[in-house]
């Protein structure tokens, strides 16, 4: 038996390669500082003990293993895989115009610019996403591509195509000539809470792992308002039953102050966005453990689109963004000041997949510590979407979903957007050299 070093030659030889694994092995990484995703408190000089694709054990020091390679992460700082819980990999907004697109660009072109952008965000750092929102074979076959290992890709948990109401948020057909048609526009589509039940038993059957809806209006969407209420209660609670009877979760996109109220008050488990959220329902998502997910780099990428490129955007989208918008930071400030959950959540898709970290820069700029924000992209993350046991954290038993940063994040949190070592599973998929000391 012998111990072997696994340079960071050879781990840029196994990024390059991306290949699945071949063989078992024993790989033991030496951390120079410790975010585990569960302690407050960062640790130094650790080492973190892997078996094939778990974390056995964490211990401290610079240990080796017999027969183990040794990864050297000595000069940096180690975090668990981080997870966002709201994107669309089937989607870029901003990328050409959003009405040319949707009449130009079929499911296939999607499940190939997936592929694309599944790639991206695992290089960035996140080794977890939660898409909600995609045409439900094209997503579901994107999940399997990259479980199977013949896509690279971060692991998913996918909605399938949102359940809206006619004229709702994700009724892609309005404003169009009604004779145009694709199935992807409306395949979510229910109206009335014996077609909302059915919708949800449909998307459990076709692989979804969990449901989500539109209560109020959306922002990217045309000629719905983001105020209003457009499901009724009814039909929300018809879903959060079936759902949570499949052990599915629900997701909320809701951004008025009534739907958000009443969606919590009905059982759903997260809030995306919330942006007109006000105290009383920072205390009904508070009182019934609803998790808000803030998602404000969208707000702030939509507004920028709005101002710059309006012509990208469909009628309408660009007056509600810049109502939008600039309020979301402030409602988070509040919402996280009340005690409300918070999972980290972005809307890629929304704007550039690879990009994801910068919602980390705009939740401490509302007043999230670095820590927090980082457990809200770790172990609450994993906590939102049901996986604990397996995702969000560096302890025995989980994954060995693991990532690194030259400098402090703690310190710098745009530290996150440089990423210079990833691995999945406990294979090594990026990995850059530490830059050289400066005299």
């Amino acid at each position: 038996m012998r111990t072997g070093r696994l340079a960071f030659t050879l781990a840029l030889a196994a990024a390059s390669s991306l290949c699945s694994p071949a063989m078992a092995r024993d790989v033991v990484i030496h951390a120079g500082k410790l975010i585990d995703g569960v302690s407050r408190q960062p640790r130094e000089r650790v080492s973190i003990i892997i078996k094939d694709d778990r974390i056995t054990g964490v211990e401290p020091g610079f240990v080796d293993k017999p027969g183990a390679d040794v990864v050297d992460l000595s000069g940096k700082t180690v975090l668990p895989g981080l997870i966002d819980t709201h994107v669309h990999l089937l989607l870029e907004l901003g990328k050409g115009s959003q009405v040319v697109n949707a009449v130009t660009k079929n499911a296939f072109d999607h499940v190939l610019d997936g592929t694309v952008n599944a790639r991206k965000t695992l290089m960035a750092g996140f080794t977890s996403v939660r898409d909600v929102g995609g045409y439900t074979p094209a997503i579901v076959a994107l999940k399997k591509a990259v479980a199977s290992g013949e896509i690279v890709g971060p692991r998913m948990w996918v909605a399938g195509s949102i359940i809206s109401p006619t004229g709702g948020h994700a009724d892609a057909s309005t404003g169009f000539d009604e004779a145009l048609s694709k199935p992807e526009w409306t395949e979510g589509i229910a109206d009335g809470p014996e077609e909302a039940i059915k919708s949800v038993r449909r998307h459990h059957r076709q692989g979804t792992d969990l449901i989500k809806i539109v209560p109020s209006g959306g922002v990217a969407s045309v000629g719905d308002d983001p105020q209003a209420q457009l499901m009724t209660d009814e039909e929300i609670k018809a879903v959060v039953d079936t759902a949570h009877t499949l052990h599915m979760k629900v997701a909320a996109h809701a951004h008025g102050t009534v739907a958000i109220e009443h969606a919590a008050k009905l059982g759903v488990d997260s809030i995306e966005h919330g942006s007109f959220a006000d105290a009383d329902g920072d205390k009904i998502m508070k009182a019934n453990g609803t998790w808000l997910v803030p998602t404000l780099t969208a707000g702030a990428s939509v507004v920028d689109y709005a101002k710059t490129h309006p012509e990208l955007l469909a009628p309408s989208v660009a007056a509600k963004a810049l109502a939008v918008g600039p309020i979301m930071q402030a409602n988070l400030a509040r919402a996280y000041k009340a005690g409300v959950k918070i999972a980290f959540g972005t809307d890629a898709g929304v704007f550039a997949h690879g990009t994801n970290a910068r919602e980390f820069e705009l939740l401490v700029g509302a007043g999230m510590t670095p820590m927090d924000a980082i457990l809200a992209a770790t172990s609450s993350a994993a906590a939102l979407i049901g996986d604990e046991a397996d995702i969000g954290s560096i302890q025995a038993g989980r994954y060995a979903d693991i990532i690194a940063v030259d400098g402090d994040p703690l310190q710098d949190i745009a530290t996150l957007r440089r990423m210079s070592f990833v691995m999945k599973g406990g294979e090594v998929v990026k990995a850059q050299p530490s830059p050289a000391p400066t005299r």
